[in-house]
């Protein structure tokens, strides 16, 4: 299928040699990535922080929740020649999800569970800063689950009628105990038990890709383990700040969440995903 770029970025490749930016595609919208190729041994900004660059030249670009309708790539070649690329980002309007009968502890938590909370985040962070340099993303994505989507990606959240932080990720409900499987290879950088997420597993899939699994009843790997794609790593649960079972599955390219659906595409028919 042909790819068609945002008219900046038409307009970019066509003022600068074939060599300095050969390839951009992806989803050019808040919560898309992009891939790109640049010059082997060039260096890459995106908004000034540096984007990590395989030894080919290829490399990722992520656009998160509220991405601003503009971003810069910028493109350093060897011999000192540097490119600037605009993009255009497609802004979204997200749904509003209202979520009642949660415990007040899960939406207003005391200070001493804040604390946990806090130290909890930090761990994530951790997990999702690994900068591997085995691409195990270029096997693809698919969904760990297949069933109803019952939330979606960069909805704003109103728990208990209080405004909070908005979601994501794509909840997935299915019951109790269905496999999840790993949406592509990795290795597992976290599987603990934590405040809101519950059981949660995150994989590394190299140059700051991840996935996590959140809300599992039960982890089946540990820290270390080498996952293939479709390995099961857990069973969904409810564990955590959740109302009922589901799978809550993420996506990120270091710091940026990402929109799942973007990679994977439509949710697969039941039956079909059996075959």
């Amino acid at each position: 299928m042909k790819r068609i770029l945002p008219l900046a970025v038409v307009l970019a490749l066509l003022s600068t040699p074939a060599w300095a930016v050969l390839d951009l595609g992806g989803k050019f919208v808040q919560g898309g990535i992009v891939t790109g190729r640049a010059e082997p041994e060039a260096s890459v900004t995106l908004d000034g922080k540096p984007v990590p660059v395989r030894p080919d030249g290829r490399f990722f670009v992520g656009f998160g929740r509220d991405q601003a309708a503009t971003a810069e790539l910028v493109v350093s070649h060897p011999d000192g020649h540097v490119d600037t690329v605009p993009l255009i980002i497609e802004q979204r309007e997200y749904d509003i999800q209202k979520i009642d009968g949660l415990p007040d502890q899960m939406v207003t938590p005391d200070e001493a569970t804040l604390a946990r909370i806090a130290e909890e985040r930090s761990l994530v962070e951790v997990a999702r800063a690994v900068d591997s340099s085995e691409p195990y993303f270029d096997a693809g994505f698919a969904w760990p689950a297949i069933g109803p989507v019952s939330g979606v990606y960069g909805s704003q959240r109103i728990l208990n009628g209080e405004p909070r932080q908005p979601h994501f990720g794509i909840d997935i409900a299915v019951p109790e105990g269905t496999p999840v499987g790993a949406a592509a290879p990795g290795t597992v950088t976290l599987a603990q038990d934590l405040y809101f997420t519950g059981n949660t597993v995150i994989i590394d899939h190299g140059y700051g890709i991840s996935t996590t699994y959140s809300h599992l009843r039960k982890m089946l790997v540990a820290v270390g383990d080498k996952v293939n794609q479709g390995e099961q790593v857990g069973e969904v649960g409810a564990t955590g700040r959740a109302t009922g079972p589901h799978l809550d599955w993420r996506l990120n390219l270091f710091e940026i969440r990402l929109d799942p659906a973007l990679v994977v595409g439509p949710m697969p028919e039941p039956a079909l995903a059996k075959q």
